[in-house]
């Protein structure tokens, strides 16, 4: 599939309108040359070189059908999840680890993702993966990650499987969210947790925990924020973007686990560069995190 960045930026209107102009073309000289041959030439030329118009026009056509196909599958065509930034703040709770003194790269923590049925968890959208990944001593245990598909009960929109491919026949035999969460919260532990604009992936934790008991009181740390923090005067704090400046290739871009896995190689490379600041706790990077937040939301009001 054609991955030409800026053909992918056209809209569907532009790129049909340049396949119908470069067909005409195409027919408008085909006819021309045909019928000037058609004077001088026998009657098989004249058929070969309509034959020539007929083959050109197609290839055009599938060259177009092609790139739109390109288009649809590509990520960077679709919305972009929503940003939250509601549940950062000074008074996350202490971690055990870091009242012992230990620095960021000695903690344990659990980078996790969601893909979920849409963008909106306040009006019905569920859960439809969760994958995570442990980092402990900055090491990245991929063998040992978590990974679960969740049935929805509910049917998955056409436009949300553009993003992950996870379809309704793929979870119909899963287990619901209710059945999911304990073996996810006992593989999190008493860890930090860390997500990819983590008050997202948090809020449809947060709303299933009247229904499954399952609360999740860890330290959450987020890499949007961490990200903002690191590089302010960056527009781009995606994960495809940060991804990009630092070197890291997602394999597997818009699945639980494979996002998981680069936020994870991510939040190595952000220590790296805080420790290299002097921000060595974990309590400075909430304080830093929670400041990022406070400015935001003053901007919003201007």
């Amino acid at each position: 599939m054609d991955h030409i960045a800026h053909f992918k930026e056209m809209s569907v209107r532009t790129i049909v309108s340049m396949a119908f102009m470069a067909i005409l073309s195409v027919f408008i000289l085909g006819m021309g040359i045909v019928l000037f041959f058609s004077l001088y030439a026998s009657v098989y030329v004249i058929w070969a070189l309509s034959a020539v118009v007929l083959v050109c026009g197609v290839i055009v056509w599938l060259w177009t059908d092609r790139m739109l196909a390109a288009r649809l599958h590509d990520h960077r065509s679709l919305p972009a999840r929503p940003e939250f930034y509601d549940f950062q703040d000074l008074n996350q709770p202490m971690h055990w680890d870091e009242m012992g003194g230990k620095e960021l790269k000695e903690l344990t923590y659990v980078v996790f993702d969601t893909e979920t049925t849409g963008l909106s968890p306040s009006t019905g959208d569920e859960i439809i993966s969760i994958g995570a990944v442990r980092i402990s001593n900055g090491e990245i245990d991929e063998a040992g990650a978590f990974y679960r598909l969740v049935n929805p009960g509910m049917a998955i929109p056409k436009q949300s499987i553009q993003y992950h491919g996870i379809t309704d026949d793929m979870v119909a035999k899963e287990d619901h969210i209710e059945s999911v969460l304990p073996s996810f919260k006992e593989y999190v532990g008493d860890a930090i947790l860390v997500a990819h604009n983590a008050a997202f992936d948090m809020k449809f934790l947060k709303l299933k925990e009247e229904k499954t008991g399952i609360i999740f009181p860890n330290l959450v740390l987020d890499t949007l924020l961490i990200s903002v923090f690191l590089d302010h005067e960056s527009h781009n704090h995606s994960l495809d973007g940060i991804a990009k400046q630092m070197g890291i290739t997602i394999e597997g871009r818009h699945t639980a686990l494979g996002d998981a896995v680069a936020t994870a190689k991510l939040l190595n490379k952000m220590i790296f560069r805080l420790e290299a600041r002097g921000i060595t706790s974990l309590r400075r990077v909430v304080e830093a995190s929670a400041k990022i937040e406070h400015v935001r939301k003053l901007k919003e009001k201007f």
